[in-house]
């Protein structure tokens, strides 16, 4: 997760990213009031427009990349991740997703100092209350800073009418070293925590996300706050 004196955390996207649900070429185009990374804003509170370019086969293997406009008070001006992973079903109820990626950072020279790989695994849980996940995600280099990080989270979706679902999460950062970790040049501990109600829809073809979340940080662009997001996916 990168840092930057002026604001604060500047972080990854895919703690978000869903389970791809059919094969073949897609591309999803979204446009969110605010992009936040667990509860951290990368906008500086401003609106942004998301995309993404994502190929799976009938076996469950995937590829994509994602990118966002960004603001860390510096030249930074966007993100582009690459991933590749697998999802699998466990049983009747529950399955898998896992891969890695790569988060990289661009607008300035000494912006790719702040890149970093990824590994990842999410369990889901499909039950008649909804789906719960468990998602972990893990770096060796976070934020470039040569640390351990995990991130580790717990929700719970469930619908409350055809086509209305609410999800409730909440996850964990911790970095393994307290001394040296991506938000200790700001005084902050070596961890936090994030958390969020969101309440999801669709509607003509486009998904619909209106999220009030916070975080344990205190600072302008980590306290609560309401987000929206719409978004579409084209088959190609």
């Amino acid at each position: 997760m990168k840092i930057n004196l002026k604001t604060t955390l500047c972080a990854l996207p895919l703690a978000m990213l869903s389970n791809l649900a059919v094969a073949g070429l897609s591309t999803t185009i979204t446009a969110t009031s605010d992009y936040t990374f667990n509860g951290v804003s990368q906008t500086q509170g401003d609106a942004t427009i998301q995309g993404s370019l994502d190929y799976a086969d009938d076996a469950g293997w995937y590829v994509g990349t994602w990118g966002s406009g960004v603001d860390f008070g510096d030249d930074t001006s966007h993100e582009l991740d690459f991933y590749v992973g697998n999802t699998t079903d466990l049983s009747s109820a529950w399955s898998l997703d896992y891969g890695i990626a790569y988060y990289s950072y661009h607008g300035f020279t000494d912006a790719s100092s702040f890149n970093y790989p990824e590994v990842y695994s999410k369990f889901a849980y499909a039950s008649s209350l909804g789906t719960t996940n468990i998602n972990l995600w893990y770096s060796w280099d976070y934020a470039g800073k040569d640390v351990g990080h995990t991130i580790t989270m717990l929700s719970h979706t469930f619908d409350i009418a055809d086509n209305h679902s609410i999800t409730l999460s909440g996850d964990v950062s911790n970095s393994f070293d307290a001394d040296k970790h991506a938000w200790d040049e700001l005084g902050l501990d070596s961890s936090y925590t994030h958390y969020y109600i969101s309440y999801s829809t669709t509607q003509f073809d486009f998904d619909l996300t209106f999220t009030l979340e916070d975080t344990t940080i205190d600072g302008e662009h980590s306290d609560d706050r309401f987000v929206f997001a719409i978004s579409r996916t084209f088959d190609l």
